[in-house]
């Protein structure tokens, strides 16, 4: 393994790693309102690409980290999504 290789599994792990404890709160609290869907959408949407690069180029460190923060991204959009639906039904019964 190359020295390039190392500073790339290096990187996936930490932005991966850095990006659960946001994943971990809001599971647990289901509180999304600091975030922005649109943000979460493009972001969603961009890491399914980075995914997609890394399977074309054989890339095991992009695979395996956008994999795992597409994942986690994709429930964090989901529960978001389901809050903005909610409000919206909530504000067309009143």
């Amino acid at each position: 393994m190359d020295v390039v290789e190392i500073i790339g599994m290096v990187a996936a792990i930490l932005t991966t790693a850095a990006f659960v404890p946001q994943a971990a709160k809001v599971v647990r609290t289901r509180d999304t309102a600091a975030i922005s869907l649109t943000m979460y959408a493009l972001f969603t949407a961009g890491i399914a690409l980075w995914g997609v690069y890394g399977a074309m180029t054989w890339q095991w460190s992009i695979i395996i980290a956008n994999a795992i923060t597409f994942v986690l991204a994709a429930i964090i959009l989901s529960i978001k999504v389901r809050a903005v639906l909610a409000t919206r039904a909530t504000r067309g019964q009143a």
